[in-house]
């Protein structure tokens, strides 16, 4: 025998799952449907302002790397010559391709929702520990070249060295890029723990 829902009942709300249509518990009785779609526009925020943050690293880094790269005025101002330059365009460079990885993987995340690394624990801990890495050498990139540049200015300020400004300033604000979203990484690390 059916049994008669009087009409002022509240339906349980139902979410489909792989094609599986599942009954849950109304919102108040417990979270169910409705905590499951906030978490997911969170992470849709999350995932977007990742790949904003890494894009925007591309680009900084870019610069950085070509700015330095074409720091090259003959003599002396050479950026060839100094290794703290060097160094920050080997770290422009490596930022350069991670970041590259970075929004290529988002974008294909984003667009089609599955992720290119196996489970979404292990990519957000490379997310986070990817970030990190290159986080700090951004950083250490930027110290060992900031105060040679200074040193030089206060002697001659020439294309060379505003040039080696300019490149320092795009690492920088690589590194502010990274950063954050090393920040939003985390976040989602966490999220991943708890869930």
């Amino acid at each position: 025998m059916s049994k008669s829902v009087p009409a002022d009942a509240p339906a349980p709300e139902a979410a489909a799952v792989d094609g599986v249509s599942e009954q849950h518990e109304p919102a108040g009785g417990g979270g169910g449907v409705r905590s499951m779609v906030e978490r997911w526009k969170m992470e849709g925020t999350t995932a977007r302002a990742r790949l904003l943050l890494r894009a925007l690293a591309w680009l900084f880094s870019l610069l950085a790397l070509v700015v330095m790269a074409s720091n090259q005025h003959g003599g002396s101002q050479d950026f060839r010559q100094y290794p703290e330059y060097n160094y920050c365009l080997g770290i422009s460079i490596v930022a350069w391709l991670y970041a590259t990885a970075q929004v290529l993987r988002d974008a294909h995340r984003l667009g089609s929702g599955r992720d290119l690394i196996g489970t979404r624990k292990a990519s957000a801990l490379v997310d986070f520990a990817g970030d990190q890495v290159v986080a700090y050498f951004l950083i250490s990139a930027m110290s060992a070249a900031a105060p040679v540049t200074d040193y030089m200015r206060q002697k001659a300020d020439n294309l060379f060295t505003d040039s080696a400004a300019a490149a320092v300033s795009m690492a920088f604000f690589a590194f502010l890029a990274i950063g954050l979203s090393a920040l939003v990484s985390g976040y989602s690390l966490s999220m991943e723990v708890l869930v």
